[in-house]
């Protein structure tokens, strides 16, 4: 390594490591390291990679359940027990900052890491969804984004061939700079035929498999774990370069050499690229590798050792084989015509040594790069922001009731948080696969068939970013709780999470602040739901240059499971004359809600009522009446409040409605507050009398709204609209935007 140039606490810096890593570097080698090894540590030290900033936090949330296959943070993704000797793997992630920069691509390859995070298991990809935050949709820069964004995410799906269920799409000025993009896949795996990322047995070979290796995504991990500022258009190599139809290639061979049973290990490249599937997997196993860095294949002659080892070129896994199982191996991956290349063998060192063409050029302990080993955990300083005492001091007497409750609800329906996304939703492809239960039959979360079984599961994503913004325990609480809440009204039983926890800086103690009280939200109301974290992805550097964060935004990704499909509940009303119920209590609270902050414009607010007991038992409640056939529809009441509850499940069936409210709560609070834990049902005249029955044992809150209509929007018997006029508006507003 002599002729490697020698680094100094500048080149650290530069690299985006602290002066204080770069001695703690120096004494793990007891050395100088190069510049290669220096480059190694920053990528697998950086954020992204070791969680460094997030993990004492982390490891505080519940992490054990009854369906738990796999613990958190161990495998690609998280692994939970559907029955029938079938498991489930789901994880969603987040490609923030390279969709900042170039957003076709940026989604695309989210798309393409999430589904190998879950194929590389051994699992196969049914299901994908999505979490979207953009700024201002009327701004330029806003559109160009938005459909870069879906456009990659619908090209690389589509292609691929998994279909798009779910997911949403928020709009705030805060998101202006720095969009979120965040992706979820799930898939279906035998028990006892997964796959683990670990390496172990000397001598046996390790192969890259997959798409060439070039100079994309170089610093990939170090670039998505810094802020975005005028200068970030010069990372724009960082951004990675996608091809769904490798892809699939590679999805195929994957599940076929499992098969052969000549796999000891296997992980995809995403972040960091090979070093990060060398460290983790030899760390994992307790083992080494040898690697020869001359032996990969590449796109670009001459690519320099840091270079092929940082590259986060898509399409690409590690494998450690079983030595003298080569030919099987080799010949699935010739039969896909994709490159398998050993490169290296595993050693007993447990240390990683890169040559290039016979020359050592990185010698460097696999332990001491990773989560959990040697990678630096910090405890950062947090503190309440000003603005959070200043939020609770809102009072609704302050905000004048409009005269004209019909404007407001107009206002709401053609609102871009509230409206339909079929512009965007339109450009998925969700019936690829043919088990998407809710294609045409819409759901508060997606279900899909598990084919071969009678079961189903239920996936849906979750977070309003207003309600933690005010609040971060009780928004994230509610987060869980609203994920949750989909979950039973489509039926199913909430089984466990994933999470994207996106923030700004770290080290500003507001920003941490508001991520550890996040954290306790999250964990309390995981607990309470025994909805295990599964694993996930943390997300910092969320800002702009002027240091404007984006609302705190932890994605809930959340898997339920219908033990039997037909106990599928959709949200749509089914027939003039049926009863409409509210289950759970209206309350006289308009804070954090759309109304509030888009029609009067009142941004400082608290997050709205919530009661994390009176959710859990709402639920127990729902699922019986679903499972008794008591109800025919069930639909939660969430952004936009009851109102807009009610017109969706009128414009889902085509139907109207007639209500009427309470005279004891501000009429503006009952009709568009997003107070927690109310669904709306519709039940069949001769079901009502059991369904009071129920309702009326159970001690939960309900109250009759009304009934299901031929036609209009009826309020307190005034007519607030049509529900032509109303689908109308609804459908086309992104249109009349953004364009066909």
């Amino acid at each position: 390594m002599e002729t490697q140039e020698l680094t100094t606490v500048d080149t650290a810096t530069e690299l985006g490591l602290l002066p204080e890593e770069f001695e703690r570097i120096t004494e793990i080698l007891g050395r100088v390291p190069n510049f290669t090894e220096l480059s190694i540590f920053s990528v697998m030290w950086s954020e992204h990679c070791s969680y460094k900033n997030s993990i004492v936090w982390l490891k505080t949330l519940p992490k054990e359940g009854p369906h738990m296959l796999a613990k958190a943070g161990e495998e690609n993704a998280g692994l939970v027990d559907i029955g029938d000797g079938l498991g489930c793997a789901f994880k969603i992630e987040s490609h923030n900052h390279p969709s900042a920069l170039e957003p076709y691509q940026g989604a695309a390859t989210g798309v393409g890491g999430i589904n190998r995070d879950i194929f590389t298991m051994g699992a196969r990809p049914i299901a994908q969804l999505n979490s979207l935050r953009f700024g201002d949709i009327h701004h330029p820069r806003t559109q160009w984004l938005i459909k870069g964004v879906v456009k990659g995410i619908g090209d690389y799906g589509n292609a691929f061939g998994i279909p798009t269920v779910g997911g949403e799409v928020f709009f705030d000025e805060c998101y202006q700079v720095n969009p979120l993009v965040n992706a979820m896949s799930a898939g279906i795996v035998k028990a006892g035929e997964t796959v683990s990322a670990t390496s172990y047995g000397v001598g046996n070979p390790v192969y890259i498999v997959g798409s060439a290796t070039g100079k994309d995504g170089i610093h990939g991990a170090a670039f998505a774990s810094k802020d975005i500022t005028e200068d970030s258009v010069n990372d724009l190599p960082a951004v990675q370069v996608g091809d769904p139809f490798q892809e699939k290639l590679l999805l195929e061979a994957t599940l076929e050499v499992i098969k052969t049973g000549a796999v000891i290990g296997m992980q995809d490249m995403g972040a960091a690229g090979i070093i990060c599937s060398n460290s983790e997997m030899s760390a994992k196993g307790q083992h080494g590798m040898r690697i020869d860095l001359d032996r990969v294949p590449t796109r670009q002659a001459n690519m320099k050792p840091y270079e092929i080892l940082l590259s986060e070129s898509q399409e690409r896994m590690l494998i450690v084989v079983q030595k003298g199982r080569e030919a099987d191996v080799e010949a699935v991956f010739e039969k896909w015509d994709l490159n398998c290349a050993i490169i290296g063998e595993v050693t007993d060192t447990r240390r990683l040594e890169y040559y290039m063409h016979g020359e050592l050029v990185a010698d460097v302990p696999a332990d001491d790069l990773v989560l959990g080993g040697g990678a630096p955990v910090y405890y950062r300083e947090y503190k309440e922001p000003a603005y959070f005492a200043e939020y609770q001091k809102f009072r609704i007497e302050d905000v004048a009731e409009p005269e004209d409750l019909r404007e407001v609800a107009q206002h709401l329906l053609s609102h871009p948080n509230i409206a339909s996304k079929r512009w965007v939703t339109n450009q998925y492809d969700s019936m690829v696969g043919t088990a998407n239960m809710t294609t045409n039959r819409p759901a508060d979360a997606a279900v899909v068939a598990v084919k071969g079984t009678n079961k189903a599961i239920a996936l849906t994503v979750d977070c309003n970013s207003r309600y933690v913004n005010a609040d971060p325990y009780k928004g994230c609480a509610i987060a869980v709780a609203e994920a949750a809440r989909n979950i039973t009204c489509a039926g199913g039983e909430p089984s466990a999470i994933t999470n994207c926890l996106n923030f700004g800086n770290p080290y500003l103690p507001e920003v941490y602040w508001q991520f550890v009280n996040a954290i306790k939200g999250m964990g309390d109301a995981c607990l309470k739901f025994q909805t295990p974290v599964t694993g996930g992805n943390v997300s910092f550097y969320n800002q702009s240059p002027d240091g404007g964060s984006v609302f705190p935004t932890p994605t809930i990704g959340m898997l339920g499971i219908l033990p039997d499909a037909s106990n599928l509940m959709t949200l749509d009303f089914k027939a003039e004359g049926d009863y409409i119920y509210l289950i759970g209590e209206s309350r006289n609270d308009i804070a954090s809600s759309q109304y509030l902050a888009s029609y009067h414009k009142v941004k400082a607010s608290p997050a709205p009522y919530f009661d994390l007991d009176e959710e859990y038992a709402t639920h127990q409640v729902l699922k019986h009446l679903i499972r008794a056939k008591l109800i025919v529809s069930a639909h939660d009441v969430a952004d936009g409040g009851l109102y807009v509850a009610l017109a969706e499940s009128a414009m889902a069936g085509n139907l109207g409605f007639a209500i009427d409210t309470d005279s004891e709560i501000r009429k503006d609070a009952f009709l568009f507050g997003e107070a927690q834990g109310r669904i709306v049902v519709s039940v069949k005249p001769d079901a009502q009398e059991a369904f009071v029955e129920v309702l009326a044992a159970s001690g939960t809150e309900f109250s009759l709204l009304g009934v299901v209509t031929k036609n209009g929007f009826v309020v307190d018997e005034e007519l607030y609209d049509t529900v032509g006029h109303a689908k109308q508006v609804f459908d086309q507003v992104f249109h009349d935007i953004l364009g066909e």
